[in-house]
């Protein structure tokens, strides 16, 4: 009987084709029987005879999994285990051992091993560890790519000096709990600053809640932020957890601050200052972990002077200020956000990429932007829903500029 007929064939039609495997066992016996097995499955196969040869192989090649014996010279086992790890944590190294017990076992687990198989391995076992194995690198590889397109879609795009003075004061600022004020026009992209700064921050893995200050009626936003008991007003049917709550462990973006009521900035006030909240009707005090993130794009000294704003509770935010520039004051960054919108909205779409003009990005280069980059992403959709393959610059004439304005504002 040959190896692969001892194969099960359910095991054939699930293989994970061109797969790279090494093998490192100082048994040249077991190491050609191995990768007969893995290559008949179509597994792509490298071998070394040692521990010490394996690990110079690993570092200079990129695998799927790994397949080592323990006792071996040179280098052991569960010495490249260790070393494997410092450099790629997500390659799986599954243990063959015919020396093994299982303190040995366990400790190889401990150590970072996928699995522990002893020799001679059970081959429906050995192949249904490995597929597991590469599953779970996929997995691990996929939310890898998840993660960086999110990240980039977080990403503020740009090269002009206020945004890179913004980038660097956020890499200083996110590893903190510092609370942060972010100040600048509608539209600017102060949203973007606060999830920069959840995502680069200890509590990324923790919820980010973003709460609109200006959205909620004056009468409804305490029972926004800290939530109600049943039957503390009339509407309030059933016990709410607020924004507070649901934020712990996270960050809490309040946006549009200016727009809260004096009574709710009392409340926020002793929120911040002891790290406690009491829900609407409530009288238990519940402690909450929160890094608060607000904006504004009001001036809120002013609103200070005019008693619309507390000075003690602008101070509690603003321990850190960042500003984010309007589009008019950063003009340089226009080609760049232009092909990142042109990029997203095709993909959107559906639709192959359109490429613009030279003249036309440089209309809208000198274009007014009152609405920032809303309203420059906004111009780009429009732009590719109406002009052709080629935005030109007859396209900003006749979609961009208001027909009673066709003046555009130069540099």
């Amino acid at each position: 009987m040959t190896l692969h007929n001892r194969l099960p064939t359910e095991l054939n039609q699930h293989n994970i084709i061109m797969a790279n495997i090494l093998i490192i066992d100082d048994e040249k016996a077991i190491r050609k029987t191995l990768s007969e097995i893995l290559g008949y499955e179509g597994y792509k196969i490298d071998e070394a005879a040692d521990g010490a040869e394996g690990f110079k192989m690993f570092q200079a090649k990129t695998y799927d999994a790994v397949l080592c014996d323990i006792k071996m010279p040179k280098m052991d086992g569960l010495e490249f285990l260790e070393k494997s790890k410092e450099i790629n944590p997500d390659i799986p190294v599954i243990i063959i051992s015919g020396h093994g017990n299982i303190d040995t076992a366990v400790e190889a687990v401990k150590k970072g091993a996928y699995d522990y198989i002893s020799k001679p391995p059970d081959l429906n076992r050995l192949l249904i560890t490995l597929r597991n194995a590469l599953d779970k690198t996929s997995l691990v590889k996929e939310t890898r790519t998840l993660r960086k397109k999110i990240t980039k879609t977080q990403e503020m795009i740009g090269n002009s000096a206020p945004i890179l003075k913004i980038k660097e004061t956020v890499e200083k600022v996110a590893a903190t709990d510092a609370r942060v004020l972010v100040t600048g026009e509608n539209g600017v992209g102060k949203e973007l600053v606060a999830r920069w700064l959840h995502q680069q921050s200890h509590r990324a893995a923790g919820p980010l809640v973003e709460v609109n200050c200006a959205a909620i009626p004056g009468e409804l936003i305490e029972s926004e932020l800290f939530g109600h008991e049943k039957g503390s007003f009339t509407s309030a049917v059933k016990q709410r957890i607020g924004k507070f709550e649901q934020a712990s462990g996270g960050t809490l973006f309040l946006d549009e601050i200016g727009d809260m009521s004096m009574s709710a900035q009392a409340k926020v006030l002793r929120a911040l200052q002891e790290g406690r909240i009491t829900r609407v009707g409530g009288d238990k005090e519940i402690a909450v972990d929160v890094r608060v993130v607000a904006a504004t794009n009001k001036d809120l000294l002013r609103e200070v002077e005019d008693k619309n704003f507390r000075l003690d509770l602008y101070h509690r935010l603003s321990v850190i200020l960042i500003h984010v520039p309007s589009l008019n004051e950063r003009r340089d960054d226009i080609p760049l956000l232009v092909d990142h919108f042109l990029d997203n909205v095709c993909k959107e779409y559906g639709i192959a990429k359109k490429a613009i003009d030279p003249a036309a990005l440089k209309a809208l280069q000198e274009y007014n932007w009152t609405g920032n980059i809303r309203e420059l992403r906004n111009v780009v959709e429009r732009l590719v829903i109406l002009s052709g393959k080629v935005i030109m610059p007859e396209d900003v004439d006749d979609y961009v500029l208001p027909a009673r304005d066709k003046k555009r504002v130069n540099t």
